[in-house]
């Protein structure tokens, strides 16, 4: 969608840890946000995902020196208050839109219910052609 909508679509992720049924959600959510302080973000998101049933401190550790990244940056970023306040924000923002689990889309804050192109697609055409 952001390739056939350049001027249109901004994709904004937002994290959403569910803490009750994954012990290391919140600092999986702080890791990936202290990864992307050196531009990694999308790169430690995909580490993991891959590795969701392996989480824990150690293996944030192992993931970003995996990525080559500054660890003394990174360490001192997973113990940033502003970077846990952003993960909060985010999970009180999806409280509010009434996110009940991972992952969940929205489109100019309509749930997108039909995962697919054509799904992504009819949506954002009916939201540009409210413009």
């Amino acid at each position: 969608m952001l390739e056939q909508y350049p001027n249109d679509v901004k994709l904004v992720f937002k994290n959403f840890p569910l803490e009750r049924i994954h012990k290391f959600a919140k600092n999986a959510a702080i890791a990936v946000l202290a990864a992307n302080q050196q531009g990694k973000f999308w790169e430690y998101h995909d580490e993991l995902f891959k590795n969701y049933n392996k989480l824990n401190d150690a293996k944030f550790d192992e993931i970003a020196q995996s990525l080559e990244l500054n660890m003394e940056q990174f360490k001192q970023d997973m113990q940033n208050p502003a970077i846990a306040a952003i993960v909060q924000r985010d999970l009180k923002d999806g409280v509010a839109a009434g996110v009940r689990g991972t992952p969940s889309i929205f489109v100019n804050g309509r749930s997108l219910k039909q995962r697919s192109l054509p799904g992504f697609k009819q949506v954002i055409d009916d939201e540009l052609a409210k413009k």
